[in-house]
């Protein structure tokens, strides 16, 4: 992050053949028997190897009461590439998985979790686009919050990179379908040159702990969340970008934080054409003559869109560059576009942040920030 390095990666080709598509940021060389037995590997999707692989960490060494510690797992597509497999095996006489129905219920992601981990509080699947994971730390806090939990392991994941999903996306022209030869250019969000999102996987998962309960010094403090809805329309941000800000807002007051308190925003910043714009007239809005002061930077210009997993993507950089003292780049920002006019960090910079706002806008009206303050 920090050397502005990206992760994206050509298609293999038998997607590349049935696609538009050339670019996604996929996880090369993953090997989920490294984090789950080979039996249950077979029997669920592409998002629970990645989403185990990433509770693993984030349970490193924690000393939770499996009782008091629920699981909120944020997931936009859950199992749709388990999916596709099995209506491929159906629909040409093949033999489908008995796990077929547990792994299409978006739910039952979760409980795959809290069986591994042994978690036996609340264990629920939030699917709000590409909110999802962020959602899912935000409603962890609530569980904090109002005592039904000691911990809740949370975040995002979400592994939909196949060849019905890319073509679903083609068909709505949201994702980048231009020609690469090199895959790193192609993630160009707040450019004028963009021409969509590049499809992305993975997970990020965090042990979310009461104050009064943890053993460990944190990370940072989840400060406040905010969630709102245009209630406008099935894939657009509304274009008075009023329901944004206001979750931003809503996630400020909620950490008893005024605006002028922000000192970085990582952005949802997908590459599309409509969503950059719109977001930066929402900071413009939220933060007046102080917007353009304010460094902010869109992971997804190295890593791709996981969607529902994409704003934990977000925080998760956002932490771990906080705690070295930077702010990562926005990369592929050149030539600029004069309706996106915000400091989005061109490079890496030294930065002493303290209050961090990670914000996401999704399909379906949705709109979500949290903010964070940093404890180191």
């Amino acid at each position: 992050m920090i050397n502005g390095r990206s992760g994206l990666s050509h298609l293999p080709d038998d997607i590349r053949q049935a696609c538009k598509s050339t670019v996604a940021g996929r996880l090369v060389g993953f090997e989920p028997t490294e984090h789950m037995d080979v039996q249950d590997v077979r029997r669920t999707p592409r998002t629970v190897h990645l989403a185990t692989a990433a509770a693993r960490e984030a349970l490193a060494e924690a000393n939770v009461d499996p009782v008091r510690t629920g699981v909120l797992l944020g997931t936009g597509g859950g199992g749709v590439t388990f999916l596709e497999t099995q209506y491929q095996a159906l629909f040409s006489g093949g033999k489908t998985s008995p796990f077929a129905i547990t792994v299409g219920t978006h739910g039952n992601l979760a409980s795959e979790l809290s069986i591994t981990f042994g978690l036996r509080g609340p264990s629920h699947c939030i699917s709000t686009g590409c909110a999802s994971g962020l959602d899912a730390v935000g409603h962890g806090l609530d569980l904090i919050r109002i005592g039904r939990c000691d911990a809740v392991l949370c975040g995002g994941a979400d592994a939909p990179i196949s060849n019905a999903t890319l073509r679903a996306f083609e068909a709505m022209k949201v994702i980048s379908t231009r020609p690469f030869d090199n895959p790193a250019d192609a993630c160009r969000p707040f450019a004028a040159d963009r021409d969509g999102f590049v499809l992305g996987e993975g997970a990020w998962m965090f042990l979310l702990e009461a104050a009064d309960t943890t053993t460990r010094p944190p990370l940072a403090e989840i400060a406040g969340y905010g969630s709102t809805c245009d209630a406008y329309h099935r894939v657009q941000v509304a274009p008075d970008v009023a329901e944004c800000v206001r979750a931003v807002r809503l996630a400020l007051d909620d950490a008893g934080a005024p605006a002028d308190a922000v000192d970085y925003v990582n952005l949802h910043g997908t590459g599309t054409r409509m969503n950059d714009t719109l977001e930066t007239g929402a900071m413009h809005q939220l933060f007046g003559e102080r917007a353009a002061d304010i460094p902010m930077s869109a992971t997804k210009s190295m890593i791709g869109h996981p969607q529902g997993a994409s704003a934990t993507a977000g925080l998760a950089a956002t932490l771990l560059c906080a705690q070295r003292g930077f702010v990562h780049p926005t990369i592929n920002t050149q030539p600029t576009d004069p309706a996106c006019d915000l400091d989005y960090v061109p490079e890496a910079r030294r930065a002493d942040v303290r209050l961090a706002v990670v914000n996401c806008l999704a399909f379906g009206s949705k709109n979500s920030a949290l903010v964070v303050r940093l404890t180191g």
